[in-house]
């Protein structure tokens, strides 16, 4: 097991080009009008096939993926204006992507731009750390200025956070830790039929909302807005603190947007509140109204969060930007931050730097916002140092809900060859980033379904367990749904053993095949989805499924996933590593 500084600093080595893909990078090349399209098929935010033209300056910008849709229109507005350096059009292109994949992507060398937006300023110090201790310089020496002014926030179900007391009261993660803990739940604030606090926050070590999040607990545990040390951080009151919260968790993820929308597709019962930002709550009621059983809102820690800057930062130093390059993205900048465009971010739900700037619909009520809060009023908590980073996820590695995964692996026939070879690699990634004490299983299926026995608390098999996989080997037909079945009844029986000694973990299966069922005679595929949990209570196992190369039964994997509130993943040889350490986040 990797250090925690270190993981952090090297947590995407592993993703590759083609993961790009999977997370939904968008790579605009934006040469039209803002605005919402024409019917012509183009908007802010389409890709265009055509190159940028010969001779143009060419700024590439990696972007946090929360200011999207706004900086999608800023870019094609400034590429429509024809602005130019020594005669040369400026053209500025942008991927969106969390900012420790970014972070990581730079270090990689997988993308070289001439703009780093990340979500916070806790990265821009991380990145010049890492950068320091491999080549004695940093990447960034000017300034990164704020290019907005964005609050964590606690996103959840109206009628229970006014059960809380919102909007008047004040609310801080003191108050979450108590609910927490309070072994009546809900029934102690007048709803009994809510049963017990049910929370979900991103992976820290994937995302920036959850590496966030996970420092404002421990500042909250701490009673403190700054100066953290590792006394304070890895003293015991925090350590129980976070954990109290940590144990109510019961999904984590890559990013909040995707427990914002199982939320939306399940309902308040499976969970109540995640951590997110103020303008992902407004989106989330605007975009979902219909499907949401009630609005959420956004609940702002009173005892300190993180207003997030969304610095812009040249990469100054890099020897791949040039100097025309940086004129140019010193021009775009300065368009960015015109008041115009920063009175357009409201349009987003996104706080303008200026606060004097007057907000605006849909920053109000009826969205889910408070505009009277503001960083007057709530503090902002300071950055910690990156070696304070690396021992809070120390913490949090000590003190989260420890998860029990089964990898049902396909062994059939089709997977000869380089295929059966990516499918371990990929199971061996992700072992290696599961935690010590949590538990994985494997079992893989041909023409029969057979489980390994190398088993149980990774801190003790991890070695042995990947020698296992490694051995694996490809022949026979493809008992899909038997497969399925047996490795739900395996889980299912661990989940119930746990519980029956009151122990609370989360429970998933990573599912890969490249084909469909071909045995016959066997459980039907009706037989199958008839087994699966309910996927109604978010204790529940989850199915994440990869589809893996061009032949899968994309369909059922996709429904296994959807009814269990997995995910499904597609991947091929190339990327499969890439896949499970995705899936790593979410657990």
């Amino acid at each position: 097991m990797m250090d925690s500084i270190t993981r952090t600093r090297l947590i995407f080595i592993l993703i590759v080009v083609g993961a790009l893909c999977i997370v939904g990078v968008s790579l605009v090349y934006q040469f039209v009008a803002p605005g919402d399209g024409d019917g012509s098929g183009f908007t802010a935010a389409s890709v265009a096939n055509t190159p940028p033209p010969a001779g143009a300056i060419v700024v590439e910008i990696e972007s946090s993926n929360t200011k999207e849709d706004w900086m999608d229109h800023v870019i094609a507005s400034f590429n429509a204006g024809g602005h130019t350096v020594n005669g040369k059009q400026i053209v500025v292109t942008v991927a969106h992507i969390g900012s420790g994949s970014s972070m990581n992507d730079i270090l990689d060398g997988t993308v070289q731009p001439v703009v780093w937006s990340p979500g916070s300023d806790l990265w821009v110090t991380s990145i010049n750390q890492a950068w320091q201790d491999r080549t004695g310089r940093r990447l960034i020496n000017g300034e990164c200025p704020a290019t907005l002014r964005l609050p964590l926030t606690i996103a959840m179900w109206r009628p229970m956070a006014e059960a809380l007391g919102w909007p008047d009261a004040a609310i801080g993660w003191d108050d979450i830790a108590a609910l927490s803990t309070n072994p009546e739940g809900w029934a102690a604030y007048g709803h009994p039929e809510w049963g017990q606090f049910k929370f979900g926050h991103p992976h820290p070590e994937h995302s920036n909302s959850g590496m966030l999040s996970l420092v404002a607990e421990v500042y909250s545990a701490a009673g403190l807005t700054e100066g953290l040390t590792v006394d304070i951080v890895k003293s015991q009151a925090v350590i129980e603190d976070v954990g109290a919260v940590e144990q109510q968790v019961f999904h984590y993820g890559k990013k909040d947007t995707d427990i914002l929308l199982r939320m939306t597709q399940r309902g308040p019962d499976y969970l109540h509140a995640v951590t997110s930002y103020e303008a992902n709550v407004i989106k989330w009621n605007q975009d979902h109204r219909d499907e949401l059983r009630f609005p959420l809102v956004a609940i702002y820690p009173d005892d300190g969060t993180f207003w997030v800057e969304n610095p812009y930062c040249i990469l100054d130093a890099a020897d791949w930007v040039t100097d025309e390059q940086k004129e140019a993205a010193v021009m775009f900048r300065d368009y960015l931050l015109s008041p115009e465009q920063q009175k357009l971010a409201i349009d987003w739900g996104l706080r303008p730097v200026d606060a004097s700037v007057a907000l605006r619909a849909p920053i109000d009520m009826a969205h889910g916002a408070v505009p009277a809060i503001t960083i007057a009023r709530v503090p902002h908590l300071a950055y910690p140092s990156d070696e304070i980073v690396g021992h809070i996820l120390d913490v949090w590695h000590q003190a989260k809900k420890k998860a029990t995964v089964l990898l049902l692996i396909d062994t059939s026939g089709s997977m000869q060859g380089t295929k059966i070879k990516g499918a371990v690699d990929g199971a061996v990634t992700f072992v290696d980033q599961m935690d010590p004490a949590d538990e994985v299983y494997v079992v893989i299926f041909s023409s029969k379904v057979t489980e390994l026995p190398i088993a149980g608390p990774v801190g003790q098999v991890r070695e042995e367990l990947k020698s296992s996989l490694r051995s694996l080997y490809a022949g026979g037909a493809t008992a899909l749904h038997e497969a399925v079945i047996y490795g739900v009844d395996r889980i299912e029986q661990f989940k119930a053993q746990d519980e029956a000694m009151d122990e609370r973990r989360l429970y998933g299966i990573v599912l890969l095949s490249d084909g469909m069922n071909d045995i016959y005679g066997g459980p039907s595929e009706n037989d199958m989805f008839s087994h699966l949990p309910s996927g109604m209570e978010a204790s529940g196992v989850k199915i994440y499924t990869i589809a893996y190369g061009n032949d899968a039964d994309i369909d059922v994997l996709a429904t296994l996933a959807n009814r269990t509130n997995g995910k499904q993943f597609t991947g091929d040889v190339e990327d499969i590593e890439a896949v499970y350490f995705l899936i790593s986040s979410e657990f």
